[in-house]
């Protein structure tokens, strides 16, 4: 039994044995599939990478170059002006001159350019249409030269002097005493007024994309600090809203004047009045300089902040109140105040007689414009009254008693085909007039030290 046991366990012994003699001779082995395995691998992977050919070579190495270089800003084009080229980046003197037979009759203008560095659009500053008005000279000067070309974008167009001739005057006028600013956008074969319009508006205000006309009062009066415009006209008011804390008036213009012919050509176009004719008035310049910074940085051409005031209101009607008797004007009232119905604006004294007039407000409003102390005459404007009211009310027609003012003085234009004279607008203001009576009252003789005199303000 025992003897049994033993051969089957030895028996098992050698199986065993064989049995791990083969595993081990097995695993000694190379396996050719294990080694063809990696090569059929390797070439599945090479299936899934995409040839590349020299032109995808450029392609990766430019897309390589401009995420490593930084993408390059368009430039501003070249300005072309008055037949001469200015860069980009740079600034020039151009001259604006008239053609004309006789050499030493006329004098050329002075064109003040600066071409940006940055696409833009074009802003063309005009001043002195008439030549008495010299804040806008000052105000011209000082924004072109505080513009640097390398941070501006678009280009700015400044004339500070258009009517040469009536600047070496110190008068309003052309020579022929035509006023300049009714004859735009002139004619090339009209009167001598008629052909500098067209000179100036087809050479310089045509190439321009915004205009900026600055102005003062006319005839001794002066004016607060304002801008004239055609708000019907959404371009027109779109950049009449842009120009910062400052007094806006309703006036579509007049017929020939250059802002009313920029708007009919397309070129939104405002008027800046600021001050009195013939001086140089140092608030009247600071305020102007600051409004049409205001208008630069608001339409992009520079990043440069400006200060920004209280909101100024818009009016949207304006009337004039008008001395009924002759006398010598001591104003009562200043520029920007506020008046009701019944506020005393002035006093007329007769210097024969020493009697006074007193000129009494009618309407509730804000002195916008004033006659400067005069000797004033019947029907003289004395007190241009901004008036409270919505575009809806200033779209309803006047009232009978009230008429349609286009100027504060009549002039007289010749026809431009020789006929006879007509009466025409000197001054621009589209504004109805109220025929408000000054009351004249009859008093005891008054001595000047009771009507207390007003004193002149230095800093005009």
């Amino acid at each position: 039994m025992l003897d049994k046991y033993f051969k089957a366990l030895k028996l098992y012994g050698y199986c065993a044995t064989a049995l791990l003699l083969t595993l081990t001779s097995v695993q000694a082995q190379p396996d050719s599939t294990a080694q063809a395995l990696p090569d059929v691998v390797s070439q599945s992977e090479q299936s899934l990478v995409p040839e590349t050919s020299a032109v995808d070579d450029v392609v990766l190495s430019e897309q390589e170059q401009a995420i490593q270089e930084p993408l390059q800003e368009p430039l501003q084009e070249p300005l072309q002006l008055l037949g001469e080229t200015v860069e980009p980046g740079t600034s020039s003197i151009l001259t604006w001159d008239l053609e004309s037979s006789f050499s030493d009759i006329t004098a050329p203008s002075s064109v003040l350019v600066v071409n940006g560095t940055k696409p833009g659009p074009t802003l063309c500053l005009t001043a002195a249409i008439h030549g008495d008005e010299l804040n806008g000279i000052e105000i011209v000067r000082r924004v072109m030269y505080e513009l640097k070309a390398d941070k501006l974008s678009g280009a700015v167009i400044g004339v500070p002097i258009v009517n040469l001739e009536g600047f070496k005057r110190a008068s309003r006028y052309l020579p022929d005493r035509r006023d300049l600013n009714r004859y735009f956008p002139g004619r090339l074969r009209g009167s001598y007024a008629s052909r500098i319009a067209y000179s100036f508006f087809y050479q310089i205000v045509d190439k321009c994309n915004y205009l900026i006309d600055i102005h003062t009062g006319s005839l001794e009066r002066t004016n607060f600090p304002q801008i004239r415009a055609n708000l019907s006209d959404p371009s027109v008011a779109d950049l009449a809203g842009k120009m910062g804390s400052i007094v806006v008036l309703q006036s579509r213009g007049g017929s020939g004047t250059l802002r009313r012919a920029a708007t009919d050509a397309g070129i939104p176009a405002v008027t800046l009045e600021t001050g009195a004719p013939n001086n140089l008035q140092k608030k009247a310049v600071e305020e102007g300089v600051k409004t049409i910074g205001a208008a630069l940085r608001s339409l992009g051409f520079t990043s440069k902040s400006f200060w920004q005031g209280s909101k100024e209101p818009v009016y949207y009607r304006s009337r004039w109140v008008r001395a009924k008797q002759g006398g010598i004007l001591f104003s009562k009232v200043a520029l920007g105040d506020s008046v009701k119905e019944g506020t005393l604006l002035g006093l007329l004294s007769n210097p024969i007689t020493n009697k006074t007039t007193e000129i009494r407000s009618t309407l509730e409003g804000r002195v916008i414009g004033m006659a400067l102390n005069q000797i004033m005459y019947p029907g003289f404007a004395a007190y241009h009254i901004g008036l409270k009211s919505s575009a809806v009310e200033a779209a309803q027609p006047p009232e009978p008693a009230d008429e349609v003012e286009l100027d504060l003085a009549q002039t007289e234009k010749l026809d431009e085909n020789g006929g006879q004279p007509t009466a025409v607008a000197a001054e621009t203001v589209l504004a109805s007039e109220q025929d408000t009576t000054t009351k004249p009252q009859v008093q005891e003789a008054t001595t000047i030290e009771e009507m207390e005199l007003p004193t002149a303000d230095s800093s005009d």
